[in-house]
């Protein structure tokens, strides 16, 4: 979720402004109506691990076909 502030109300909140991007929400500044800049949470080197051993766990899961699987489902309709 992205919430816009302005400059004057993120000079007074800035600690709970961070509370809230640390929790993972996107913050904009705004000079009146007009965006000048963004505080998002930067990613910490294990978030990115543990995402990659997410993904790499749900590759192997689904990489368990053989050789001989591959051949049946590509003559599947041929006979």
């Amino acid at each position: 979720m992205t919430t816009t502030v302005k400059i004057s109300e993120a000079k007074t909140h800035l600690s709970e402004l961070l509370t809230r991007v640390e929790a993972g929400e996107d913050i904009v500044i705004a000079r009146g109506n007009d965006p000048i800049a963004r505080l998002s949470r930067i990613a910490r080197q294990t978030d990115m691990q543990l995402l990659l051993a997410e993904v790499r766990a749900a590759r192997l899961k689904a990489a368990v076909s053989t050789h001989d699987e591959i051949l049946s489902w590509r003559d599947e309709g041929r006979r």
